[in-house]
Order: C-alpha cells, then sequence, then structure tokens
C-alpha cells in the first residue's frame, strides 16, 4: 500500500537491470560489468541470496575471470558497499548536498520515499548490516562508517538550520531516518516516510526555535 501524499521521485539506490550491460563474455570492461551485476543483484535480492555464479552470468564472464578481478565473494560485497559511498548518489546524500533547498528543506528532503513500482529495499547499508549479523567484518566497518558519516552531515545541515544542539538534532534525524527506512521495507509501504517527514519538521522546527 502507497500513500497517496508521498513525493515519487527517486529515493534511494537506483540501481535497475540498465546498469548491467551485455557485453562478450572477459576483455575490456569485465571488471565494470561484475561490478554493475553484483551491485544490481545484492540490492535487489541480498547478498547471501546472491552467488558468484549467478553475478558472473550475469556479467557475461567466467567464474574464473571473476575471480581474477575478485578473490571471494566477500571482496565483492565490500567492493559494492564502498561503490555506493565513494559515488555518494543515494537520495538523501543528494537532498543534502542540493544548495537550490533551505538547510531545512534539504534535512526534509532526506525523508522523501522512493517510487513505488518495485518491492522496497530500503538502505543497502543497513540491509548489509543485518545480513552480515557479525559475520563480514570488513563490510561492517563500512556500514558502521557510512552511517556515522551520514549522521554527521545531517548534524551540519542541522547547523545552517539554526539548531541550539545541532549535533543531537543530527542524532535524532538519523534515528528517525534508519526507522522510518526500515519499517517501509518490512511493510513494504511508503506511508512511514511521509509520517517520519512530519516528525522530522516537528524536531528541527523545535530545534531552530530554541537555538534563537
Amino acid at each position: 500500500m502507497v500513500s497517496p501524499f508521498v513525493n515519487r521521485s527517486v529515493y534511494l539506490c537506483e540501481m535497475d537491470d540498465s546498469l548491467v550491460q551485455t557485453r562478450s563474455a572477459g576483455g575490456r570492461g569485465a571488471r565494470e560489468r561484475i561490478e554493475r551485476a553484483a551491485a544490481q543483484l545484492f540490492y535487489r535480492h541480498g547478498i547471501h541470496a546472491t552467488g558468484v555464479e549467478l553475478i558472473a552470468q550475469r556479467a557475461n564472464v567466467s567464474k574464473r575471470t571473476l575471480y581474477q578481478h575478485f578473490a571471494s565473494k566477500n571482496d565483492l560485497v565490500s567492493n559494492y558497499l564502498r561503490g555506493i559511498d565513494d559515488r555518494g548518489d543515494t537520495r538523501p546524500e543528494k537532498n543534502l548536498r542540493d544548495t537550490d533547498l533551505s538547510a531545512r528543506e534539504r534535512l526534509l528532503a532526506v525523508f522523501e520515499a522512493p517510487p513505488s513500482s518495485e518491492v522496497l529495499r530500503g538502505c543497502p547499508f543497513h540491509n548489509a548490516a543485518v545480513e552480515s549479523a557479525g559475520s563480514l567484518a570488513t563490510a561492517d566497518e563500512i556500514v558502521r562508517t557510512y552511517k556515522l558519516e551520514f549522521t554527521r552531515r545531517l548534524a551540519a545541515v542541522a547547523r545552517e538550520a539554526g539548531a541550539a544542539d545541532p549535533h543531537l538534532l543530527g542524532q535524532q534525524l538519523a534515528v528517525l531516518f534508519e526507522g522510518a527506512t526500515a519499517m517501509a521495507t518490512s511493510l513494504n509501504d511508503t506511508a512511514p516516510y511521509v509520517h517520519a517527514r512530519a516528525a522530522a519538521a516537528t524536531l528541527i522546527d523545535a530545534a531552530a526555535g530554541a537555538g534563537r
């Protein structure tokens, strides 16, 4: 069920079939095809549900070629997460950097919902942490670093918005965002984003009012 009030602009990690290009096996571009196939499959189907055989097939390379570029599936997972972090192309991050918006609007834009055409998959970092459950040490560290940095960026924009305690507001918005994303994924319903945005507005206005 999708709320009629949801902004239908793309929100998180637009990973679709167009990311995976079909070319001849091996040769130039093999690593890029492997990375793209892994990113799409890990995000859409999950890390544990995706085997290296399927990644190799989707990338149109042999398993031998895949292992020439990545020593293990764990290396592929770490590369997948680092790639998302390095690109900074998730919708919340893009909105936080949008200088056409006021600081308050940028914070609220973090809570825009994804389109409803497919099953909601939520945050790839949260998903990886849940699947890892402590078994993928490198991936866990990447997730932890990303989440702390995202919270720091929220606090920086909260400071621009005039929050009396930007660190506190950044922490509150990070928790609200994480909860909304997880619930939306669990329910396959974008309504939690709408409720989280309303709660975020209350927090932001209260923090800015206290700062005056």
